[in-house]
C-alpha cells in the first residue's frame, strides 16, 4: 500500500472527503503458500482517505491523520479487519426464492425449481423488488460486486442494474439468453435474445458502475443460431463480458453431446461460436477433459469454482489442481452459485470450497482464499484497477470483518496471538453475514450489523 494522493475531482469542485479507520488488509498478489507474507498488506492501525468514491490515500493512521480535513469524522473500526469488498462472479438474481429446494441434481432441479421461479420475472414490480432484496443480501455478506444472470425478460435486467445504480454498487450482468428446451414463457429467439441484449448493452454498459455479460444459459438452451448470435454481440461489443456454464454434471454433458454431435467435447460447443475469451466465465467446469484445459488456457478465459452449490446438488469435486497446472494454466475464480449455491457468503463459500479441495488431496490456504475473494476475482473480471485492492484509484468498496463475532470464533480466537492467517482461517470457517460488521460503497456505508431491523 502507498500513502499517495490522487484528486478524484476538479479544483473548482471540492471532493466529497470521507475516511475509514481500522486494520488494513489487502493483497499485492496471489500468495505462492500458507505464510507468504510477501504477498498482502497489513497496517494495524491504518486510514483510508476516500475523495468522492474512490481511496485517496492509503497508509498507517499515525502518518495520515494530520491530512483529514476539518470537519470530516474518521469512521473508526477498532476491532475491524477491513479488507476490499468481496467480489462474487457467479450468482443468480432470479433465484433468490429458489435457495434451498430439495431433492434434485441439475437438469431436473432446473425444471422443478428454476424454471417455475424464473417466469415471475415477467413482472417488472417482482423485478424490482427481487432487486432490493438481492442487493441488501449481497452487502449484509460483505458482498459489493457481483457477476449476475437475470431471466430472459430484459425488464430483470433494467431492475437490477437500476437497483445497483441507485445504490453506487456495480453489478455485471445480462439477460439470460435461451431458445429451446425451457418453458415458452422463459424463452426467446436468436434474434429476439440478441436484440435485447444489444439493446441493454447500449444502455447499461459502462453507464456509470454498470458492465453487461452476455448470457446464453448454456448449451443445452440455445441453438447454434443463437449461439452465434452471442458470439456476434461480443465481436460487435469490445470489452463485454460473457457468461455460462460449462461441465457441471455427467448428465448435462451427455446431452450437450447429443445435440451438438460434430463437436469435439462440451468447450468446443463454445469455441467455434467465438465465446472464449479474457472476458469469458465459465461456471463450474468439474469435468473437463485435458484438452478442454487447454484450449481455456489458451484463451485466457476463467474457470469458475461455485463449491456450495456443486455440492448441494451433488455435481462433482472441483480440481483446481488440475486447473493450476503451471504448464497450462486456467485462470479461475470464486463464486456462491445462488439459488443452487446455498449461502450468499463468500466467507461460508470460501470455507466449503475448503472442504471439496480437501476431498479433492487438495488444499485452499486461508490467504489464498482472502486473495480470491478479492485481488483474485477482481483480476479474473479484468477489474484489479478498478476494485479488489486497497490502493488509490479504486473503488473505495469495503468490507468490515469481526472475527469475534459468534461465540463459538470469541471462543477460538481466545488460542489466537495475533496470527493473521489464523484469523482468517477462523474467518473463513466459521464466518458469515454476522461477522460483516459494515459494507461500504464507494466510501459511504450500505450496510451495518447493528442497524438491522
Amino acid at each position: 500500500m502507498t500513502a499517495a494522493v490522487t484528486n478524484a475531482a476538479s479544483p473548482a469542485t471540492p471532493p466529497r472527503i470521507t475516511a475509514v479507520r481500522g486494520r488494513l488488509l489487502s493483497f499485492r498478489r496471489a500468495p505462492v503458500e500458507p505464510g507468504d507474507t510477501s504477498s498482502y498488506d497489513h497496517i494495524p492501525d491504518g486510514l483510508l482517505l476516500i475523495a468522492d468514491g474512490r481511496i485517496a490515500a492509503v497508509g498507517a493512521y499515525a502518518d495520515l491523520k494530520d491530512r483529514v480535513p476539518a470537519g470530516v469524522t474518521v469512521a473508526h473500526h477498532p476491532d475491524g479487519l477491513i479488507l476490499p469488498g468481496f467480489i462474487d462472479t457467479h450468482i443468480h438474481f432470479p433465484q433468490t426464492q429458489v435457495i434451498a429446494s430439495y431433492g434434485a441434481q441439475l437438469l431436473d432441479w432446473l425444471e422443478t425449481y428454476t424454471f417455475i421461479e424464473e417466469q415471475k420475472y415477467a413482472d417488472p414490480d417482482h423485478a424490482a423488488a427481487g432487486a432490493a432484496f438481492f442487493l441488501d443480501e449481497l452487502l449484509r455478506n460483505g458482498t459489493t460486486t457481483a457477476v449476475a444472470y437475470g431471466s430472459v425478460h430484459p425488464q430483470s435486467v433494467e431492475a437490477l442494474f437500476t437497483e445497483a445504480e441507485r445504490r453506487g454498487a456495480g453489478l455485471i450482468a445480462g439477460k439470460v439468453m435461451m431458445d429451446r428446451h425451457a418453458p415458452a414463457a422463459l424463452t426467446d429467439t436468436a434474434e429476439r435474445g440478441y436484440a435485447d441484449s444489444k439493446a441493454l448493452i447500449d444502455r447499461w454498459h459502462r453507464h456509470g458502475r454498470q458492465r453487461y455479460a452476455v448470457t446464453p444459459r448454456f448449451a443445452i438452451t440455445s441453438t447454434e443460431a443463437q449461439l452465434a448470435a452471442a458470439g456476434t454481440l461480443l465481436r460487435e461489443h469490445p470489452g463485454v463480458h460473457m457468461q455460462t456454464h460449462l461441465s457441471e454434471n455427467h448428465d448435462e454433458i451427455a446431452t450437450v453431446r447429443r445435440l451438438f454431435p460434430t463437436a469435439r467435447d462440451y468447450t468446443d460447443v463454445y469455441d467455434r461460436f467465438g465465446l472464449l475469451g479474457p472476458t469469458s466465465l465459465f461456471g463450474h467446469c468439474i469435468h473437463l477433459s485435458e484438452a478442454e484445459m487447454t484450449r481455456l488456457s489458451e484463451s485466457g478465459s476463467v474457470a469458475v469454482f461455485c463449491p456450495t452449490s456443486n455440492l448441494f446438488i451433488g455435481s462433482g469435486l472441483f480440481d483446481r489442481a488440475a486447473l493450476s497446472n503451471p504448464a497450462r494454466p486456467v485462470r479461475h475464480a470464486l463464486a456462491t452459485d445462488v439459488g443452487g449455491g446455498t449461502s450468499y457468503s463468500m466467507l461460508r463459500t470460501a470455507g466449503e470450497a475448503y472442504k471439496v479441495l480437501q476431498l479433492r488431496g487438495q488444499n485452499l490456504p486461508a490467504l489464498a482464499a482472502f486473495d480470491l475473494m478479492t485481488r483474485g476475482n477482481a483480476e479474473a473480471l479484468g477489474m484489479a484497477d478498478e476494485i479488489g485492492v486497497l490502493e488509490p484509484g479504486r473503488w473505495a468498496d469495503l468490507v468490515v470483518l469481526e472475527s469475534r463475532a459468534t461465540p463459538a470464533m470469541r471462543h477460538r480466537m481466545m488460542t489466537i496471538d495475533g496470527d493473521l492467517e489464523e484469523e482468517l482461517f477462523v474467518l473463513m470457517t466459521l464466518g458469515d453475514d454476522r461477522a460483516v460488521t459494515h459494507t461500504y460503497l464507494r466510501g459511504e456505508p450500505a450496510h451495518r450489523r447493528d442497524a438491522e431491523g
